[in-house]
């Protein structure tokens, strides 16, 4: 197993930047049409990125959103519905934009910048904190993910009170994980969410999934009916599935 990794390593594209010229681009398209919440810069040590905070009336906690490859942290297809649902469910959000690259890279490209998203994510885990958020939970789509289980990998998960995975495992045609999920090193519930027309390796990979969180008593895996990989139309069944979850919590 670890010679495949190697092997897959080496046919890997040489490790490149992420594009923060498109990252500046997609701001300027969005800040000035958020309807709920708050733009903020937040800083990973090198530069400024687009975060949205999203405040709930009475708050249990902070939701950290994480968006898919290549879009932004107000995309109307799963991260609006979650950073606005979820706040009127009664959770702070804080949506933040991850690394992304040109609109045509796939699985393979992204793999050598994932950890470029490890302080983006520890610099909002701080911003919660700094609110008052003793409860924090990250939920993280698609590509994000892949960031979030590299995280893992890394050693660097911490002060996170519960993972919540939306379609995980998405890769693009005749590219596999490169990483196995770190989701057996985590002592926290998981939620592991995904569409009943999600992409083919998010589905033939639940049972490795299921196999490792359900560990802890209060992981779920759930199916959601008439759902593709995006949630196309299904932003609400998904708040609603996500937030039920959280009250378990």
């Amino acid at each position: 197993m670890k010679r495949f990794f190697c092997l897959m390593l080496a046919l890997l594209p040489a490790a490149h930047a992420a594009d923060w010229q498109r990252e500046q681009r997609m701001a300027d398209e969005i800040v000035d049409a958020i309807l709920d919440g708050d733009a903020l810069w937040l800083n990973d040590g090198t530069r400024a990125f687009l975060g949205i905070y999203t405040e709930a009336d009475e708050a249990a906690g902070g939701a950290i959103i994480l968006h898919g490859r290549g879009f932004h942290p107000d995309w109307s297809d799963t991260v609006n519905p979650l950073r606005v649902g979820l706040a009127e469910a009664g959770w702070n959000t804080l949506s933040l934009q991850m690394p992304v690259l040109h609109k045509t890279a796939k699985y393979f490209d992204y793999v050598p910048i994932l950890p470029e998203a490890f302080p983006r994510i520890e610099a909002g885990i701080d911003f919660l904190r700094r609110q008052g958020n003793e409860k924090i939970v990250i939920i993280a789509h698609s590509c994000s993910f892949h960031m979030v289980n590299a995280w893992i990998r890394a050693g660097r998960f911490k002060q996170v009170d519960a993972l919540v995975g939306i379609g995980m495992g998405a890769t693009d045609y005749q590219q596999k994980m490169v990483d196995a999920f770190q989701l057996d090193k985590l002592d926290v519930p998981v939620l592991d969410i995904y569409g009943a027309d999600d992409y083919p390796a998010v589905k033939r990979l639940a049972p490795v999934r299921w196999q490792q969180i359900q560990r802890h008593p209060k992981s779920r895996q759930i199916v959601l009916p008439d759902a593709d990989h995006y949630f196309s139309d299904r932003g609400d069944a998904l708040v609603k599935q996500v937030s039920d979850w959280l009250q378990t919590l």
